[in-house]
This record gives C-alpha cells, sequence and structure tokens, in this order.
C-alpha cells in the first residue's frame, strides 16, 4: 500500500440534546451493527468477528455515566508479529464515569499496569509500561513473556522499567496497539503509523487500518476518551492559550531524555539498551512560560470546544514528525482523584443516551470530507471524520456509470480507491448514508 500524507477534517457534531456533559454525548456508540475485524500474520484480507465494535450504550444519572462496551474497535485489529499469540477478544465492560471529576489536592495517585483510561471506541488506555524491567540481582531483564518473574511481584517498583513503545513497537498493529491476554489497548496516540509525517514502522503497508483519528495541526484535536481520573483526553493539537485563544498548535511534552552514558544499579546506555528503552531514561523540565508545554501529568487546565468553560485536558503528546513522545497519554501520575471504575450492574433510574437525538438534521457533517491527491494518478484517499453510520462511497463517469465502490464503515475515517487502471478524465465521487448523499468533482490525469 502506497503511503499517503495529507490533511483531514475532523469534526464533532452539535448536539440539540438537554443533556450536554461530553462525559454523556462523546461515546462512539454502535448504531449500525457493525463488528470487529482482524487481521492474522500472512493474511491481508481482514476476518470479519462475530463481535460488535466500539460502544453497545450510555446510561446516566445525576452524578455517572456508564459506559457499556465489548473493548473492541471499528478499525482493523492486528497481527501482532513480535509472537503475541493473543487476538483483540470481547471484554464486556461497563465503565462508570464521573461527570464532574475532581483535582487531587494530595499526593499524585501513580498510574499502573492495564486499564487507566477508556477511548470514545471503548478501546483501553495503558500507560508507558510493559510489565518488563531491569533486575540488577541478574543483570537480565525480568517479567513479562519469556523472562523471569522481577523481585517483589508483577507490580512491584522496580528501577529501571521498560517503556513499551520503543521495546514492543514490532509488535503493535497498524492503529499502534495490541492486546494484552485480549485486552486491545493503546500505549499511545491513537493514530495509524502510515499517517505521521514520518513513519517509523511498515506494517500498514501490508495490513492498512485507520485508527481512532489522524493528527490535523490546522484544528483543534478531537476528544479522544477519559483517563480514570475522569479527566478527558485530547489529540495532539490544540488552541495556544489555556483560554481558548491563540493559534493550533500542538501540545508538547515536559519530559525529555537524560544524557547519561551510565545507569545506576541498571544496563550501561548502549544499542540493546538504548537511552529511551526505560521510563527513568526520561526527566521533567518545566516550562512556565509557554502554555504549549504540559505539566506534570502531560495535561494542562484549557478552554476546548467541547468544554468552552475549560477543564483539566489531558493530550496525547508527538513530536514534531506526530511520532509518540513520552509520557504519550497520562503519566507518571494522575492529575485527579482516581474515580472510573468497571461495574456489573447499572442502578435504577438512570437515563439512556440516544445518540441520533444529538445529530443535526441540517448539515451532515460525515460530509465533510478530504480527498487527496487530487487531481490523482494511482489512488485517491477520501478522509472523513469518525463517522456514526456506514457511509457508501461510489466513483461515477463521465456517462453515469458506477466504476468502482467502496465504504468507510462507523466508526472508521478512511476509504482508498484505486486509480490506476482508470482512464483520465473527470469523475463524481457520490457519498451517502442511505437518505443524504454529497458528491465531488475528481481529476484523474497521468
Amino acid at each position: 500500500m502506497k503511503k499517503i500524507i495529507f490533511l483531514l477534517s475532523i469534526l464533532f457534531s452539535s448536539t440539540i440534546f438537554a443533556q450536554t456533559n461530553p462525559a454523556i454525548t462523546s461515546w462512539l456508540q454502535n448504531t449500525t451493527g457493525i463488528t470487529g475485524r482482524h487481521y492474522t500474520t500472512g493474511n491481508s484480507t481482514p476476518i470479519i468477528d462475530a463481535v460488535q465494535a466500539n460502544v453497545q450504550s450510555v446510561k446516566y444519572n445525576n452524578t455517572y455515566s456508564f459506559v457499556s462496551a465489548t473493548g473492541i474497535p471499528a478499525y482493523i485489529t492486528g497481527p501482532f508479529q513480535d509472537l503475541n499469540p493473543s487476538l483483540a477478544t470481547a471484554q464486556n465492560k461497563i465503565f462508570r464515569i464521573p461527570l464532574n471529576p475532581t483535582q487531587n489536592t494530595g499526593t499524585a495517585t501513580a498510574t499502573t499496569g492495564g486499564n487507566i483510561g477508556v477511548f470514545i471506541n471503548g478501546v483501553a488506555l495503558f500507560d508507558y509500561r510493559d510489565g518488563v524491567a531491569w533486575n540488577n540481582a541478574t543483570l537480565a531483564l525480568c517479567g513479562g513473556p519469556g523472562n523471569p518473574p522481577c523481585p517483589g511481584g508483577p507490580m512491584a517498583t522496580q528501577a529501571w522499567n521498560r517503556d513499551a513503545i520503543p521495546a514492543e513497537r514490532a509488535g503493535f498493529d497498524c492503529a499502534k496497539a495490541h492486546p494484552a491476554m485480549g485486552n486491545y489497548h493503546h500505549h499511545q496516540n491513537p493514530s495509524a503509523f502510515n499517517l505521521d509525517l514520518q513513519v517509523i514502522s511498515n506494517i500498514c503497508d501490508t495490513y492498512p487500518s485507520d485508527g481512532l483519528y489522524v493528527i490535523n495541526p490546522l484544528v483543534h484535536s478531537p476528544l479522544l476518551g477519559f483517563t480514570y481520573d475522569g479527566f478527558p483526553i485530547y489529540g495532539a493539537y490544540a488552541f495556544t492559550n489555556t483560554d481558548g485563544t491563540g493559534a493550533i498548535t500542538r501540545m508538547k511534552s515536559s519530559y525529555q531524555l537524560k544524557t547519561n552514558t551510565t545507569r545506576l544499579n541498571g544496563p550501561a546506555v548502549g544499542t540493546q539498551y538504548f537511552n529511551g528503552y526505560f521510563r527513568e531514561d526520561y526527566e521533567y523540565i518545566s516550562h512556565p512560560n509557554d502554555p504549549t508545554y504540559l505539566d506534570v501529568h502531560n495535561g494542562r487546565f484549557c478552554v476546548t470546544p467541547e468544554y468552552p468553560n475549560g477543564i483539566y485536558c489531558y493530550f496525547t503528546t508527538v513530536d514534531a514528525n506526530h511520532n509518540s513522545a513520552y509520557p504519550y497519554v497520562v503519566g507518571p501520575t494522575f492529575y485527579g482523584n482516581v474515580a472510573v471504575t468497571t461495574v456489573t450492574t447499572i442502578p435504577a433510574g438512570v437515563t439512556t443516551y440516544n445518540p441520533s437525538l444529538a445529530t443535526n438534521s441540517f448539515e451532515n457533517d460525515d460530509f465533510k470530507v478530504v480527498i487527496a491527491p487530487n487531481p490523482a494518478q494511482d489512488f485517491i484517499a477520501i478522509q472523513s471524520k469518525l463517522t456514526e453510520k456506514d457511509l457508501d462511497v461510489m466513483l461515477i463517469n463521465e456517462l453515469g456509470q458506477i466504476v468502482t465502490t467502496s465504504k468507510i464503515l462507523q466508526g472508521s475515517t478512511l476509504s482508498i480507491i484505486e486509480t490506476d487502471s482508470l482512464y483520465n478524465g473527470i469523475y463524481l465521487l457520490k457519498i451517502s448514508d442511505g437518505i443524504q448523499s454529497s458528491t465531488y468533482k475528481i481529476i484523474i490525469k497521468r
């Protein structure tokens, strides 16, 4: 698959629903019955699963929203080419999200292994760690598959803890995620590898997928999920100033690599254990006079499109090439009081949120797409916002004949149409949800 670099527009629909708390309205609910799909190694045709994707329902009362989700995304998962035998399997969780999260004014709570947040499609967020550390007594790695246990057990704090992002890159799929015993999760910015400015993994060449969103440096990034303290997660770009003013700019991590060549009670910095292999290779440097640098938790208090009165926000930090930057989303501690839990039952007296009531019937933002390149030679890529319905894509020639079709599935963002076998000329690209449609002029010129 050819590398595609283009800008896109991700726009979230306005709501006319009386309840406007984003912890209720922002979830990507499955209204079309779309199921998960996955690749297996050596087979670039995705297998359709029997498990429904995205979020199944959202209910709420005055205190919490209750989000039921399988943990399976609409974008294609796998394969995981580091000998990980697991597949993404249904988790069937009910997340209890506080509608009014609070700041922790005491000792900050450290993130832990396992779920520390949930994205708007119900997929889990993990922190930087992968459960592997350095045991200085044996001068070898401990924990994780293939290694002896670490001293004190899997949850004990070690001096040098491995960073999953560089260490496990070979095991991430195109969407930058992988499963732990079936629990599919992202540690980092949930955008596909092949749409970064510098592509550092070729997994998408054979096994393409969308990821949850694509970075657009021209607009405020969308709300992507919530952490376990209840505060929102945004993409990589936001307003420069915390009051919602200024140009759109990249939110920057305040953590940087140390310059040490040795590690106390750890392995020397070298080719195998390079600088950045362990979480402790980073140090926090405050930038009090630059609001685009984030705090020690990887967030800031700011105004966003969803929170016009302001709220504390985490950001999925990336570098100038849009490659993930430590601490990636949250870390190493939470800003707020950890309040999100999973529950087995939903209390009586809750209200069910119906996303169809939040649709603006006068304008369908699903049809606001970016099409590139145009004129096209070998392919065209159609990039939409995160769609709430399946969209049919049809390429029509000057005679009115449909020459090829495709789909953008609910919870997905991207469709690619190969044009290298088509004649030069003017074509119409029609996008339809079965009720409404929009048409764009496409030029094929080789």
